[in-house]
């Protein structure tokens, strides 16, 4: 941070407040890309922050915490993904159950860990480059993490729209029939999309608990799963759109807090509602023209199939 210059230092605050979205937006991207529809981020977010701060508390390793945060997303994603795509049930409803039994698992799990606290993750220090007057506090100054969402996000787009694996997927995700008919495995792409997205979900979790807070905090997303979720719709399904709209949302988080630090007279309720509200309405506005949506929206999203249906 650079008290000095606010401009700087809400730029860099933005990056660090929009980075655990980019993580579990993009999982989530990769997921309905899929045909799958998990409304479970929220629930798979809390289990892998509380296993990613338990999980350093112990080892006093982040990426151990990280490691295992990804763990129990994947875990998570797999109870989803055996009730809808083996056992057919319902996505909307077992991705809701999902998320109050996430809620209801850490809140379990982290009882004893409330009050702890650990010493998170520093930033990454560039010779030179973080020492540059601008540029290294906008570039050079980030924990990996950071740099590690901008890399995942160009993996997942160059997934999407250049590789074969890509291609059998977003098939997959257009009409798994017919995908099933040439070949294609559809019930195990899915699973695997599903599993991506429950550890991009655990790794934003625990980026919350280890490196934006660090400590455990019972429910301490406060509903960034379900912002992820509006974020695919808000990127229509586009990487790029999708880390547009997380930095989007953080730049908006951060304001509402400076704020409410320059004393404007207003109840700190309504600052705080402000990033939800503005995702709201941003959203209302991209639904008002159905052929985006269209456009882009995988056409079996939410849709169960089974091989011998």
């Amino acid at each position: 941070m650079n008290p000095a210059n606010p401009t700087l230092s809400i730029i860099a605050s933005t990056v660090a407040a929009a980075t655990p979205l980019i993580y579990a937006a993009l999982g989530e991207t990769v997921v309905e890309k899929a045909g799958v529809l998990n409304l479970g981020i929220e629930g798979m977010m809390l289990v892998g922050a509380v296993a990613g701060f338990a999980a350093t508390l112990a080892t006093g390793s982040a990426a151990v915490g990280f490691a295992a945060a990804a763990t129990a997303g994947v875990g998570m994603s797999l109870i989803f993904a055996f009730l809808t795509l083996s056992l057919q049930a319902n996505q909307v409803a077992t991705g809701l159950a999902l998320t109050l039994f996430g809620i209801g698992l850490s809140a379990f799990v982290g009882h004893d860990l409330a009050g702890a606290s650990i010493q998170g993750l520093k930033g990454v220090e560039i010779p030179l480059l973080s020492q540059l007057p601008v540029l290294g506090l906008l570039l050079f100054h980030y924990d990996i993490m950071v740099y590690l969402s901008l890399a995942v996000l160009l993996a997942v787009h160059w997934f999407l729209t250049k590789s074969h694996a890509g291609l059998k997927m977003r098939a997959v995700g257009e009409s798994p029939t017919v995908a099933h008919a040439i070949g294609h495995p559809v019930i195990l792409i899915r699973y695997l999309a599903v599993m991506f997205g429950g550890a991009a979900a655990g790794i934003a979790g625990a980026y919350l608990s280890i490196v934006q807070t660090p400590m455990w905090v019972e429910g301490m997303t406060a509903g960034k799963g379900w912002i992820a979720l509006a974020l695919v719709v808000f990127g229509t399904w586009k990487p790029l759109r999708v880390v547009g709209g997380a930095y989007l949302f953080g730049g908006v988080t951060v304001l509402q807090m400076y704020a409410q630090g320059v004393g404007l007279g207003l109840p700190s309720e309504l600052f705080s509602m402000l990033p939800y509200l503005a995702t709201v309405v941003v959203l209302v506005i991209i639904c008002r023209d159905p052929q985006t949506i269209l456009l882009n929206q995988p056409v079996s999203l939410g849709h169960s199939f089974h091989p011998d249906a």
